[in-house]
């Protein structure tokens, strides 16, 4: 498997983003054991932005951390693209403080978060939730961060 990541970043985001290299590896880690050739694309932004895409794709008025967006199936090609992410920097910094969280871990767990989303999983159902949730806990795990979900978890 290959995977194939563009990662752009808005003027407006501040400097406590992780690196390219810190990105790619939490996404890549999110993707082990696909075995299509896949490549997905990631958008940094400022907290504007990040709000009006919240507003115009799913009608909240407010930025967020991550909003994944799926890919149709194309047929027969590859890499296979499998969506776009969008995060809000200022978003997951601020939730990192309030949560008492490296900020690194809590990019980590995002990017898996947005990644599992990419590949179908959701947890608007308490059964999938709780799977989704078991699936960012282990890949976190082979990252070196603990249970984000875990009360009173913090210091990952």
């Amino acid at each position: 498997m290959s995977v194939r990541i563009e990662i752009e970043r808005a003027q407006d985001i501040g400097d406590a983003v992780p690196g390219d290299a810190a990105l790619k590896g939490w996404l890549r880690e999110a993707l082990v054991g696909i075995e299509a050739d896949v490549e997905l694309g990631v958008r940094i932004v400022g907290e504007d932005e990040g709000r009006r895409f919240n507003r115009d794709y799913r009608g909240s008025d407010y930025a967020t951390n991550v909003l994944s967006f799926r890919a149709d199936k194309l047929p027969d090609l590859s890499p296979r693209p499998i969506g776009d992410l969008l995060f809000c920097a200022p978003v997951v910094a601020r939730e990192a403080e309030e949560q008492g969280k490296p900020a690194n871990a809590h990019w980590a767990h995002l990017c898996i978060h947005g990644v599992l989303h990419l590949l179908g999983h959701d947890h608007e159902v308490e059964e999938e939730a709780r799977l989704m949730e078991g699936l960012e806990v282990e890949i976190l795990a082979r990252l070196g961060y603990q249970d984000p979900y875990r009360a009173g978890a913090r210091g990952n």
